[in-house]
């Protein structure tokens, strides 16, 4: 409960001190050409879709697994869910923020909430790393030390980035920076402190976690490029575009996709696990 609120206090003073920053980011936004506008545009209802089409699929694929795999899919299941809601309010932002106006889209003065993104990542990132843990079925003693150390480090990376994300380019970048050190101690956890735990891990798992920490760093590589942009100094409407269409790419990546891995893992291992008892290896349909 003190970790919560400490959090929480963090969160709030980030929030506080890039609204009180000065020369902070223009709330209504450049004028897109039709081109850069339907981009986005295509972009958040492409992940609306995969969100969605996901969560059925996670929520459905349960039964194919072994009992104590299946809070790893409900977990799995739940992120595409909070992640499909959230695309949904950004994509609604988005339509809000632009009309069409000559054959360009100007502001309509409706700030976009890019905020939203972060409401996201604060609930699907920590439970995103959750479900990493999940689905290896460790010992209890070990999963319990590894999930508080993920879930602690990633809130405090998003609730760090935010500030950043609404304030000036002084801001982002020192917002950036803080936010990074939970950032490379998320990545020291998946690539050290897991692998001690994956001695016992069938060969096959072994690579599927390896593609799936693998996945992560890839996925996550994404955000800071993505949030680097107008650091590098591009600006206006191309920053715009590549910002949000940076970060939808990789939540697709990092959520749905990664979500197919930890599905593929639970799998193997309730096969492995059914081989090892004796029992019949085909678990579709086996609570019918």
């Amino acid at each position: 409960m003190i970790k919560f609120f400490a959090l929480l206090a963090v969160f709030l003073a980030g929030v506080a001190a890039a609204q009180t920053s000065v020369g902070g980011p223009d709330q209504s936004g450049p004028t897109l050409t039709a081109g850069q506008f339907d981009t986005v545009y295509n972009f958040f209802s492409f992940a609306i879709a995969a969100m969605g089409a996901s969560a059925v699929f996670f929520f459905l694929a349960r039964s194919q697994v072994a009992p104590k795999y299946r809070i790893a899919l409900l977990i799995t299941g739940l992120v595409v869910t909070i992640a499909g809601y959230h695309y949904f309010r950004i994509f609604n932002s988005w339509d809000a923020a632009y009309s069409l106006k000559g054959g360009s889209y100007a502001p309509t003065g409706i700030p976009f909430n890019d905020a939203y993104r972060y409401v996201d990542w604060l609930l699907t990132v920590p439970l995103l790393l959750l479900e990493t843990v999940a689905v290896l079925a460790l010992p209890a003693v070990q999963a319990r030390s590894l999930a508080w150390k993920l879930v602690i480090a990633s809130a405090f990376m998003i609730a760090l980035g935010y500030p950043g994300e609404v304030g000036n380019l002084t801001a982002r970048f020192w917002w950036g920076l803080a936010s990074t050190i939970p950032f490379v101690y998320i990545l020291y956890v998946l690539w050290v402190d897991l692998a001690r735990s994956m001695d016992r891990q069938p060969a096959e798992v072994k690579v599927y976690v390896r593609n799936m920490r693998l996945l992560l760093l890839a996925s996550w590589g994404v955000y800071p490029v993505a949030y680097a942009l107008p650091l590098l100094g591009i600006a206006g409407a191309g920053a715009t575009v590549g910002v949000q269409v940076g970060y939808t790419i990789a939540d697709v990546l990092a959520k749905p996709i990664f979500g197919l891995l930890v599905f593929t893992i639970a799998l193997l291992k309730s096969q492995q696990d059914a081989l090892e008892g004796g029992a019949p290896v085909a678990l579709a349909g086996a609570a019918d």
